[in-house]
């Protein structure tokens, strides 16, 4: 195991696999290295590139310090990127496609940007997340009720039907899961902005220079791929690709190629 330490003092810790230019994969809610899609991934693009997994704060074996703030994240994947050498490319999936664009838009040294469905909600194709959300998984995760906070996220955040919901606890991740809730805050404070159900607020990312490519899969459904093809639209200079036959959660072979022709 590798680590660094980020601004505020917490050790950050990661894997570095390969050779060549550095890539650094962001993963999003719940994961961490030794759980994470991620992983084959980083494998499957070790043969052109120096690809860097982490664990994100607060899970697997990295730190965490109080009080936690969005902007401790982006000093977790700058902190990265000097350890990169200075600059990389970022790939980040669901939640940690919004870590990602936080980065860019603070002034990291990001030299391409290729993002996977960032969760957020333009329209009316899904019902937007509550007034009170953000509220009540702080609630949750403060009384260290975790499967709650787990079933919130899944149902009211992620927009999973109530059954598939009811039917995690009895999943072999389920355990798993509950032991990363308490980070799902920090997922929240990314991605609870956008998911109000109304357009991208003007100017968003504006502030964004890395060439992007935003990304949606095939099999996804309507909100989320709306949604991606409209980040593209306000991204200041971005592309947009469906990958067929995909999901949210992508699978590597269908994605490693696509990053290797956009990051090369």
């Amino acid at each position: 195991m590798n680590q660094v330490t980020s601004g505020d003092g917490t050790r950050i810790a990661y894997t570095r696999a390969g050779q060549g230019p550095a890539v650094i994969l962001v993963d999003g809610a719940l994961s961490h290295r030794a759980q994470s899609i991620n992983a084959g991934l980083a494998t499957a693009l070790a043969d052109r590139f120096t690809v860097y997994t982490y664990d994100r704060r607060g899970r697997g074996e990295s730190g965490d310090t109080a009080p936690f703030a969005p902007e401790r994240e982006i000093e977790d994947l700058a902190a990265l990127i000097e350890e990169a050498g200075g600059s990389a490319c970022v790939y980040g999936t669901s939640s940690g496609a919004a870590v990602a664009l936080a980065a860019a838009e603070s002034g990291q040294a990001i030299e391409k940007l290729a993002l996977y469905e960032p969760p957020f909600i333009v329209d009316d194709t899904r019902p937007a997340i509550p007034a009170d959300y953000v509220r009540r998984m702080d609630e949750l995760v403060a009384a260290d009720r975790r499967a709650e906070a787990v079933r919130y996220f899944m149902g009211t955040g992620v927009g999973l039907p109530g059954f598939v919901v009811a039917m995690m606890r009895f999943m072999p991740a389920w355990s798993k899961l509950k032991a990363t809730a308490h980070t799902l805050p920090y997922d929240v404070a990314f991605v609870a902005p956008y998911e109000r159900g109304k357009p991208y607020p003007d100017g968003s990312w504006a502030g964004v220079k890395a060439p992007a490519l935003v990304m949606d899969g095939g099999k996804s459904p309507a909100w989320i791929r709306n949604a991606t093809r409209a980040l593209a639209g306000v991204l200041p200079d971005a592309g947009h690709r469906t990958l067929d036959g995909q999901s949210h959660i992508v699978k590597p072979e269908a994605l490693a190629p696509v990053l290797k022709e956009f990051f090369s």
